[in-house]
């Protein structure tokens, strides 16, 4: 071990002088000394270690991590024994290694039918449609409601863009489609246009929560998204298994405001319920791609009943602490989100949601790169906060709650790196940067790749919205520069296209599936080279006297100059 964290130490230097270089990013320890120690702690970052942590979080002993369950019981009390037996402190400044989420849960039991073209139409719960309401009392009704197609739902006063134009639809039922508007380039109609939406990359129209959002903002009284693979980034059999199950929230005073009804249908179901309306629905969505696109009331009426289940809880983000040893006031974030799925009750057989790689995996390598630190000889300039967070898999909520409510503030948070998942595939020459270009992270990640000649890489399928989609964006909405990275995609040894292979299986086969479990022909060796890469960006951050910050022409750099302009 020692012999090759030598090996390393040139690596390192290269890296640490290489941050260094600039006319405000001179590094407070960069000896050879500093780099040999880091080296040797990055040794504490191994494919057995990793493995072993995912087994413990992903056993069916843990029940499937789901908030407010004996599972997260197991899991808090897990993560807390790992913490301490790292030495590290506790995160909370109350002396705990945790921090309390009060979450709201909702259970919809919902029925729904249709009327259109004069004739009824059935929908079959979940397997054509889902539908839920989040709101505190025992049921939600929705009776006869009109039935008008907006489009994608879009108000983007930047792009000159509004689907609703000025149609009132108020009480009425609102179907739309997933994504952003899919604007065709003038010059290339096989190409989106790039000055649109970002092109072929998602914005945050084109997330699902955005939808709810404007649609409560326009007073709907039921928000139906049309599922379709493609644009959604997943199949439909995930919004199947996750949106007709429990739904959480964070508690607010606006929560009366939400829409009433919010829901999927599936593309048939859609096709169907626009064709008896007397539409066709792919000359409708080749509208709707337009910036003259009017909202169009359908000869169709929709019905709801939900009844709802609520219940109220108090989960747990879980959270350690290395102080730094001369800006103990300044922290670089990890993040991790411990949850996911829990059980499936009605499933015959295996009824656990292991989420060995969303997201055993990436609290594993937190844990990982926690022990790393807790390696070092001395602690960096900068304090290091290690933060699993809670209810991801509901909608970002513990990483919401602790946005809204920091334990150290948020001027004094100089980054965020977000792990969500791992690279099992083996090694790769390159590391994908979700959101890449965004922040001067990108640069420090950069070079410590080329120390090892390794590359960075853009997202390889932007228009699924990652960026939107994992705890880091609630740290970036607080304008705090953030990480988030993905398995690169030029796998060493293997053929061309084998990453995007690897990763179109696990999404069509794993993702939020009972089958996402350890797999006996995972390779942890390029988890590990991702791992350490992100150990030595923290690292390398959290001695840096220069901040992170966020590049011209991102919609966070605002935000993160006022804040600092004003602390």
């Amino acid at each position: 071990m020692k012999s090759h964290a030598r090996s390393l130490l040139p690596l390192l230097l290269v890296a640490l002088a290489a941050c260094a270089r600039g006319d405000d990013a001179t590094t407070f320890a960069d000896s050879t000394a500093s780099a040999e120690h880091v080296a040797a702690a990055a040794q504490a970052i191994e494919a057995d270690g990793m493995l072993a942590r995912i087994n413990d979080l992903a056993a069916d002993s843990m029940e499937g991590r789901s908030p407010g369950t004996a599972g997260e019981e197991k899991t808090v009390a897990y993560l807390t024994r790992q913490f301490q037996a790292l030495g590290l402190e506790p995160g909370n400044p109350d002396g705990t290694f945790t921090q309390d989420v009060d979450l709201i849960g909702y259970t919809s039991s919902p029925s729904a039918s249709f009327i259109a073209g004069g004739r009824p139409i059935t929908a079959r719960f979940p397997q054509e449609y889902v539908a839920s309401s989040r709101h505190d009392r025992a049921k939600t009704t929705v009776n006869d409601s009109e039935i008008v197609f907006v489009g994608y739902g879009v108000v983007a006063p930047e792009f000159g863009w509004d689907d609703y134009k000025d149609v009132d639809v108020t009480g009425k039922t609102i179907i739309m489609l997933v994504n952003d508007p899919a604007v065709k380039s003038s010059g290339d109609t096989s190409q989106l246009d790039s000055a649109m939406f970002k092109g072929n990359a998602m914005t945050y129209y084109g997330r699902w929560t955005y939808k709810y959002e404007i649609a409560s903002e326009k007073k709907a009284s039921a928000a139906m998204i049309v599922h379709e693979t493609g644009p959604a980034g997943y199949p439909y059999a995930v919004v199947e298994g996750s949106f007709s199950r429990e739904q959480f929230d964070v508690p607010s005073a606006a929560a009366g405001d939400r829409v009433p009804v919010e829901g999927w249908l599936s593309l048939d179901k859609a096709k169907q319920i626009i064709s008896a309306a007397g539409y066709d629905f792919d000359s409708l969505k080749a509208a709707a791609a337009t910036k003259e696109f009017r909202p169009v009331t359908l000869d169709a009426r929709a019905s709801f009943d939900v009844d709802i289940g609520v219940r109220r809880i108090q989960s747990k983000n879980v959270l350690a602490k290395l102080t730094g040893s001369s800006r103990p006031d300044e922290f670089v974030v990890y993040t991790a989100h411990w949850d996911h799925l829990g059980r499936d009750t009605t499933a015959q057989g295996d009824q656990i949601f292991n989420g060995a790689l969303d997201n055993a995996s990436g609290t594993a390598a937190l844990l990982e790169i926690a022990e790393a630190f807790a390696a070092l000889d001395t602690a960096p300039s900068r304090s290091i906060l290690f933060l699993a967070v809670t209810a991801e898999e509901k909608g970002l909520l513990g990483a919401k709650y602790y946005a809204s409510n920091p334990l150290y503030p948020h001027d004094r948070t100089v980054a965020n790196i977000n792990m969500d998942g791992i690279n099992q595939w083996g090694r790769t020459s390159d590391m994908v940067v979700v959101g890449y270009g965004n922040s001067t992270l990108d640069d420090v990640l950069r070079r410590v790749l080329a120390t090892e000649n390794r590359t960075v890489k853009p997202d390889a399928e932007p228009e699924k919205g990652f960026y939107y989609r994992s705890d880091h964006f609630e740290f970036a909405k607080q304008g705090v520069p953030a990480l988030y990275v993905d398995a690169g995609t030029d796998f060493i040894g293997k053929p061309e296209g084998y990453g995007m292979q690897k990763r179109e299986e696990y999404t069509s086969t794993d993702y939020h599936a009972l089958s996402d479990e350890v797999k006996p022909d995972w390779d942890l060796t390029g988890a590990v080279d991702d791992t350490r890469a992100l150990f030595r960006v923290g690292y390398i951050v959290a001695q840096t006297p220069a901040m992170p910050e966020w590049k011209a022409g991102t919609e966070f750099k605002a935000k993160r100059d006022s804040m600092i302009m004003n602390r």
